[in-house]
């Protein structure tokens, strides 16, 4: 298998000036760099550099993927919105990791697959269709988060033991880039259902902008201060998230404490795994039956038609026999399947089978024919009703 690896990193809250542009050209000469991301995909060879070192250094969001079935998402936020501490709470194992810098707090969730991905399409869009999970989780929204600590308990890195954590509101209806990251990151469905069902529903209801104004007017001075200070100096890509989450606080969650443990949610998953797996096999029995039942209708009407003038049957089957052809030997067969299940129906096999040998032995000298009987096991019924004549 050769080798296949993708790597997008990006910068949101502040473009990357022409010196930090250079110092990325300095390590990639086909990378595609712009003032706000750096794209590359290796067929062999790889990244001359280390990813999280650059999720310090330039960039807010990292997507990597390889191949033989390793993907990875990489987050900064500042710390200013996101408390490194509560992070560490969620951030508990292999697949989910997370460390501060002076300045920012980087999650860095995996995903690995020994059987590999063969087949990818459309890899620039996946970290712009996941990258606005960055703006909801700085808003308040742990979800981001707790999905990150489910991750850690489907890869089996947390004691069955291990208590959950506080469940946040939502996790029924993810939004869509949270879907899409935990599609990315193969997050079990079974293992979410089973954790959404102590989640609250979660409260999308718009503000209005009377209640924003109000809100806006209620600000101290100073605060409404350092918000322009902020526009004013290119610090205001998380501000919105920021104030949408002092105007409603964060997402509201189910306390831990409610007696769930990794344990219990891996076995609440494989029960509605199994669940799914005997509903999937009823409808596949149902479906099976019902073409089954179809197929035997459609059958007796055949039948039916023939029965109104077998003989003429009979005449078709020397036709197409007569064309020599491969494709009209296959049509005499199935024709010729249909005369016998008639005459099993009618009482009349000992006389289908005296005209099937009589049709054999007209054709000995056609040896594609005759395997075709023989496949079809037309000559085994006329042998045997013969032998049991005798």
């Amino acid at each position: 298998m050769s080798e296949y690896q993708y790597y997008e990193f990006v910068a949101l809250d502040e473009t990357l000036t022409p010196k930090q542009q250079g110092e990325l050209r300095a390590v990639s000469s086909r990378g595609r760099i712009t003032s706000s991301s750096f794209v590359n995909d290796y067929q062999w060879g790889d990244l001359k550099a280390d990813p999280a070192k650059w999720m310090e250094r330039y960039f807010d969001a990292h997507l990597y993927l390889a191949n033989w079935g390793t993907r990875r998402i990489m987050l900064r936020l500042p710390r200013a919105v996101l408390d490194p501490e509560t992070v560490e709470r969620f951030c508990v194992g292999d697949s989910a990791a997370s460390w501060a810098t002076r300045t920012h707090v980087i999650l860095d969730l995996r995903s690995e697959d020994e059987d590999g991905d063969e087949e990818w399409s459309d890899e620039e869009g996946r970290l712009a269709a996941i990258v606005p999970v960055r703006a909801e989780l700085a808003g308040g929204d742990r979800r981001l988060l707790y999905l990150a600590w489910l991750l850690c308990v489907q890869n089996r890195e947390l004691n069955g033991e291990e208590p959950e954590p506080s469940v946040p509101a939502g996790l029924a209806k993810l939004s869509g880039p949270l879907r899409a990251l935990a599609d990315f990151l193969r997050l079990d469905p079974d293992l979410l259902d089973a954790a959404a069902t102590a989640s609250r529903p979660l409260n999308e209801k718009e503000p209005s902008a009377v209640d924003l104004r109000r809100w806006v007017k209620s600000l101290p001075t100073a605060d409404k201060d350092e918000v322009l200070l902020r526009v004013l100096r290119g610090d205001a890509g998380l501000l919105r998230s920021e104030l949408l989450r002092r105007f409603h606080g964060v997402t509201e969650e189910s306390p831990a404490g409610e007696g769930r443990t990794a344990g219990d949610l891996l076995a609440a998953a494989e029960e509605r795994w199994a669940a799914r797996q005997q509903r999937q096999r009823a409808r596949e029995a149902a479906e099976r039956q019902r073409r089954e039942e179809a197929a035997a209708a459609a059958r007796e009407q055949r039948l039916d038609e023939l029965a109104r003038n077998p003989v003429r049957a009979w005449d078709q089957v020397d036709e197409l026999i007569a064309t020599k052809r491969p494709k009209d030997y296959d049509a005499a067969v199935t024709l010729l399947l249909d005369l016998q299940a008639l005459a099993v129906r009618e009482g009349e096999i000992f006389e289908f089978a005296e005209q099937m040998t009589r049709l054999r032995d007209r054709h000995a000298r056609k040896p594609s024919l005759i395997d075709r009987f023989d496949r079809a096991r037309l000559t085994e019924l006329a042998a045997g009703v013969a032998a049991a004549d005798v």
